[in-house]
């Protein structure tokens, strides 16, 4: 009986991997970083084989690290950054450089898809015209032609590195279904790509990738990848998901009615239901399938939720108090603190917490702001809105998918990302919600949901979802919702979604003084 599985996490700027037991304790870990390239203003841009390179090194730290036998691993499978799109020739290198999510060259696509066919990609897809698959395919098409003649199939991160180790052929490349609804050209129920959305595009479908299921083989490690990689040769590949599928594998939201709030650099939150529901009217949720089979995870995020609270640190504690900014553990205790002493609603001040633009509704213009701050309202205060406006954010969220699921009983928010640790804004986020708040033993919950599903490949789970409860352990008892805040966060939750509204009207106006 093979007793390891190894699990790989290809995020924006860096690549972590783990190796774990059947049982899902980790034996070791490894991280590198993976370069962003900025040619020009707009422009992201990554090395798609860096990928590889950062992946087969992590590999190999890890089993070096841990002393086992290579032999003793009986699957692999990546999970990586979604939104983004790479492209292979036919002898499965990359034919052009990888187009991160962070580059918005793609943005007149968006604009004109959101136009002609949004009701359309976002019924069938699950997900609203966005920074994504399909208007990144367009550009690449329109903008770079010789290019795009080059390429035999566009693919993913986690693909392209799962297809490398495997020694695939440009015709073999695969993308599995947790991927699709990112794609403006899917049909999300059938699991398929949409003749109709890839006919409104112009998109030719023999550059689209097979679609597979997470735990399909989709080869074995070539003796070549072996001697990259450490691995042994024949060592089962399995195809892989989404980060956020996951992570909400890894953290164990595989029942109706379960949240995930990944409290990170993004503030991601996003639900579990047995229903496909699109978010036409608001285009706010973006519906994933998730790696579990009947399951979807519908979620919306802040891009930079958890960023705001690091800038606020930086620019007005740290400053402030003349204190080096690299205590940042004990500072956000400090912060924390301070703002739990402020009554909830922090006595009418409001922040917008869309630094960069809101993403969920897609407003590009915003920006942050503060409202009702007047002469009583000290540092405490402006925290404390920072930590609420997430909050609030989320119940909007929440909010849709009850009007999209009537029936749907929210009965557990699991919280994970450096922010889970914050007891203090557990709390807040409860209460403003109603929701149980949960953190969980686990430091790594995406690498561990890719390890699942390698150990579904090896026929070692036969049941993802049990599996996911089992091995995901909670961290105490569930921090609750407090009753007496709830009037209190309700009129505030109203209060702040109609400035939303008003603000993004503001920002939308104010484009052209200032950008002169």
């Amino acid at each position: 009986m093979k007793r390891y599985l190894m699990g790989i996490d290809l995020g924006t700027s860096g690549t972590k991997a783990a190796l774990y037991d059947t049982g899902g304790r980790l034996i070791a870990e490894a991280s590198q970083e993976v370069a962003l390239y900025y040619p020009r203003p707009g422009v992201v841009e990554q090395e798609t084989e860096d990928f590889y390179t950062s992946a087969a090194a992590t590999i190999r730290q890890c089993l070096v690290t841990s002393g086992i036998d290579p032999r003793e691993v009986a699957a692999i499978a990546f999970d990586s950054q979604m939104a983004g799109i790479g492209s292979v020739n036919e002898d499965f290198r990359p034919a052009t450089r990888f187009d991160s999510w962070l580059d918005m060259r793609c943005q007149p696509y968006i604009d004109a898809l959101d136009r002609d066919h949004g009701d359309r990609i976002t019924e069938l897809t699950g997900c609203p015209p966005t920074c994504d698959h399909g208007p990144k395919i367009l550009w690449w098409k329109e903008e770079q032609p010789e290019a795009y003649r080059r390429i035999t199939k566009f693919v993913v991160p986690a693909g392209y590195v799962a297809g490398r180790l495997a020694g695939l052929k440009g015709e073999q490349a695969f993308i599995d279904h947790t991927f699709i609804h990112f794609s403006a050209l899917s049909d999300a129920r059938r699991g398929a790509w949409s003749d109709e959305l890839c006919g409104l595009l112009g998109v030719d479908q023999s550059k689209l990738a097979r679609i597979v299921a997470p735990w399909d083989v989709i080869g074995q490690v070539t003796e070549a990848a072996a001697r990259d990689s450490g691995l042994a040769p024949g060592t089962l590949i399995a195809a892989g998901a989404g980060d956020t599928a996951a992570g909400a594998l890894g953290a164990g939201v595989v029942r109706p009615g379960m949240v995930l709030d990944t409290a990170g650099t993004a503030a991601v939150l996003a639900g579990c239901t047995d229903q496909f529901t699109p978010d036409v009217a608001n285009r706010a949720l973006l519906s994933m399938r998730s790696v579990v089979p009947g399951l979807w995870n519908p979620l919306a995020y802040i891009a930079g939720g958890g960023l705001a609270l690091r800038w606020f640190r930086d620019q007005f504690y740290n400053n402030l108090r003349g204190q080096p900014q690299t205590a940042a553990g004990d500072l956000y205790d400090e912060m924390t603190a301070a703002a739990q002493a402020i009554p909830p609603g922090a006595d009418g001040l409001f922040f917008s917490p869309h630094l960069g633009g809101r993403i969920c509704p897609a407003e590009p213009a915003m920006r942050g702001a503060w409202v009702g701050f007047s002469w009583g309202h000290t540092q405490a205060h402006f925290f404390r809105a920072v930590l609420e406006s997430v909050a609030y954010e989320y119940a909007l969220y929440l909010n849709i998918l009850r009007e999209l699921i009537p029936d749907l009983k929210l009965v557990e928010a699991r919280v994970i990302g450096g922010g889970a640790r914050s007891a203090g804004w557990n709390q807040i986020k409860a209460d403003v919600l109603g929701v149980p708040y949960q953190p969980l033993q686990r430091s790594e919950f995406a690498t561990w949901g890719s390890a699942m599903i390698a150990g579904a490949a090896a026929g070692i789970f036969t049941d993802l979802a049990e599996t996911a409860m089992r091995t995901t352990a909670a961290q105490g008892q569930p921090v609750q919702p407090r009753a007496e805040h709830a009037a209190v966060y309700q009129q505030a939750v109203d209060q702040y979604h109609r400035w939303q509204d008003n603000l993004g009207q503001t920002f939308r106006s104010l484009i052209p003084t200032l950008t002169q």
